[in-house]
């Protein structure tokens, strides 16, 4: 299973952005800077945007999702119950797990933008795709329901997941890292080695490369580990 960018090119007046490379299993992560073009090249990966120029190719990729950073655009139901039951599935549960187990009957709508978020995920996450990409995931949520989310990404065992996010503290463990400069997407590589090459990393990772105390990963227990070391 893999997805594979043969310098798919999408160009918006004087603007443009192309991309190569081969995303296999695992999580992969795509930072870079605000209009750079992250989300033009989401759309590209979750097939809703034909590339003008190059090609993308899915090999053994036969479901896939797109999670979009404002979850305002996914809501179907005029309920959070009639949401989550929009996805297939029992909303006791799941609605249990993210703390609105009493907002059943509640509009979405008039959920706070982290609620909100955290539905959206929930509903999401409850299945295993293929190809799952996810842009901005960390928006509105604080810190432990990002490690929640990172506990929970971290623990899939199938399929391609892809991560853009401007997030710079915590993460779940990655296979590969890249960014997007230059209007082109590069491969800084895999950690750690990955971790050098990486322009677009926070600032206490890079801190943590210049004193030679590279992490093995970057999610929040090989951060931890490696600033333990100094």
């Amino acid at each position: 299973m893999r997805l594979v960018l043969d310098d798919a090119t999408v160009t918006r007046g004087e603007w443009h952005i192309t991309a190569h490379g081969t995303f296999p299993e695992g999580i992969h992560l795509i930072s870079g800077n605000v209009g750079s073009g992250k989300s033009t090249l989401a759309l590209i990966m979750a097939g809703l945007l034909p590339p003008a120029a190059g090609s993308m190719i899915s090999e053994e990729i036969s479901s896939r999702m797109i999670s979009f950073q404002f979850p305002e655009y996914h809501i179907t139901g005029t309920t959070v119950r009639e949401e989550c039951e929009s996805w297939g599935l029992d909303p006791n549960p799941l609605l249990s797990s993210i703390g609105l187990k009493d907002r059943h009957d509640c509009d979405p709508l008039r959920l706070s933008r982290g609620e909100l978020k955290r539905l959206h995920l929930a509903c999401i996450l409850a299945y295993q795709y293929d190809l799952l990409i996810l842009d901005e995931p960390f928006s509105s949520l604080d810190v432990c329901e990002k490690r929640r989310i990172c506990s929970i990404l971290s623990g899939r065992n199938r399929g391609i997941t892809i991560l853009f996010t401007h997030e710079q503290a915590i993460f779940p463990r990655v296979r590969h890292i890249w960014e997007i400069h230059d209007n082109q997407l590069h491969s800084c590589g895999s950690p750690p080695d990955g971790l050098r090459h990486w322009q677009h990393a926070p600032a206490f990772i890079r801190k943590l490369v210049d004193l030679g105390k590279v992490p093995k990963n970057i999610s929040p227990e090989d951060l931890e580990a490696a600033a333990c070391a100094i």
